[in-house]
């Protein structure tokens, strides 16, 4: 049976595989665009999930659990797709800001599904708060850059 901080560390986990996945999907949108100003936003929205990424590890330490290394199997099906619709695309642009906008979607509802399912410390409570709320304001810059493309 797991315990209290056992299954904060598991959520914890899954939202650090959440963000190496962001990361990573982040980097590889920066690459596949010749637009200065969506390779800057995906330049700095990677550096943001890098460094959500390690505040996540420095909260999991706090319980004393092992934080997990590299990404999941969905984001690495993620970035494969974010890929395919950059090569295949004739607008990738606006395919890679439609990818990203989904994505941030998803990551706020699963920053919502921990932040709901389970009774939290104040310190992860407030980490993932702020880190939700920063995605959130960030859905709404992607989606101004996705009007500038239009």
């Amino acid at each position: 049976m797991e315990t209290y901080t056992e299954k904060i560390g598991s959520k914890l986990n899954e939202l650090l595989e959440k963000n190496y996945d962001a990361e990573k999907g982040y980097k590889k949108a920066s690459e596949n665009t010749e637009n200065l100003s969506l390779k800057n936003f995906f330049q700095r929205k990677a550096q943001e999930r890098y460094n959500f990424g390690h505040e996540i590890k420095s909260e999991l330490q706090t319980f004393g659990e092992e934080p997990d290394k590299g990404g999941s199997f969905t984001g690495s099906m993620h970035r494969t797709w974010m890929d395919v619709k950059a090569i295949f695309s004739s607008d990738n642009e606006e395919a890679m800001l439609e990818e990203a906008i989904r994505g941030e979607k998803a990551s706020v509802e699963e920053y919502e599904d921990v932040l709901n399912e389970m009774s939290l410390p104040d310190s992860t409570k407030n980490l993932l708060l702020n880190q939700k709320n920063t995605i959130c304001n960030d859905l709404n810059n992607i989606k101004r850059l996705e009007d500038l493309n239009d």
